[in-house]
């Protein structure tokens, strides 16, 4: 499942390529009926917060996750469109580019009343502005009073909007803190360096389009095997100690860490 910086991009692209200009949207699929409502509609602003994206024009706002199989292919074109590649829910075009999506969980017209309430569930965003701190408190007020694993609070979106599995794993392994230790047992300052990390390190994804983690490689395009502490090294040697990299489930999810760093 795409991670919160990969939705934060595709808003830019949208931004960039289809904003101020109006949008033909169909369903070459024919499952998003509601196209017909927002086709031929200028785009006013596209915006991001955590895995969700939203994309407001004149007429209505459209509401986008992506979920585990769904993907986005823009491309430039001129003049004829071409035929779309597959299951297509939905097309997004102008006279210069298109934006097919394929795979959604949702894609969704919301009026302002849904829109208010998905929000409302949405926890604080690493990636969106928190000028008074305010993002900061709300993060560390839901971890401190949880007695769920740190490591569970940090995939609910309604504690922390954006972080998936890879972010999740390498920011406790920084962290140096145990995922199955509750919320509750973390002191204030752990649970705010865990947000201040995600600030510092998800724009890196939203500007490179990867997922940036360990020191000395936070620059430039390396290698997936170079770029992490412990995600996906199970077996592995960790990187600090030399001790076996821990794989597990937790709610479902693979769980990354190492148990002598991450006492």
């Amino acid at each position: 499942m795409p991670e919160g910086h990969t939705v934060h991009r595709t808003a830019g692209e949208f931004r960039k390529k289809f904003q101020g200009r109006e949008v033909a949207v169909t369903s070459p699929q024919g499952r998003f009926t509601d196209s017909v409502l927002i086709d031929q509609t200028k785009l006013l602003s596209a915006s991001a917060w955590g895995k969700q994206l939203f994309l407001e024009f004149e007429s209505a706002t459209l509401r986008i996750h992506l979920g585990i199989y769904g993907k986005w292919r823009f491309e430039s074109h001129e003049g004829e469109l071409p035929e779309p590649r597959g299951q297509v829910r939905a097309r997004f075009a102008n006279t210069d580019y298109f934006a097919d999506l394929r795979g959604p969980t949702a894609c969704e017209l919301v009026d302002a009343d849904q829109l208010a309430d998905v929000k409302s569930k949405l926890g604080p965003d690493p990636l969106r502005p928190d000028p008074k701190g305010e993002e900061l408190e709300r993060f560390v007020n839901r971890v401190a009073k949880s007695t769920s694993p740190i490591g569970q609070l940090l995939m609910n979106q309604n504690v922390l909007a954006g972080v998936g599995n890879v972010y999740r794993a390498e920011l406790l392994f920084r962290a140096r803190i145990n995922p199955h230790r509750p919320g509750k047992a973390l002191t204030r300052e752990q649970i705010a360096g865990i947000w201040f990390d995600a600030v510092a390190l998800m724009p890196l994804g939203v500007k490179t389009g990867l997922m940036l983690t360990r020191e000395g490689f936070l620059k430039g395009r390396p290698k997936k095997d170079v770029r992490y502490y412990v995600y996906k090294r199970e077996g592995l040697p960790c990187r600090e100690c030399g001790s076996s990299v821990v794989i597990e489930l937790m709610a479902t999810r693979k769980l990354y860490y190492c148990a002598h760093c991450q006492k």
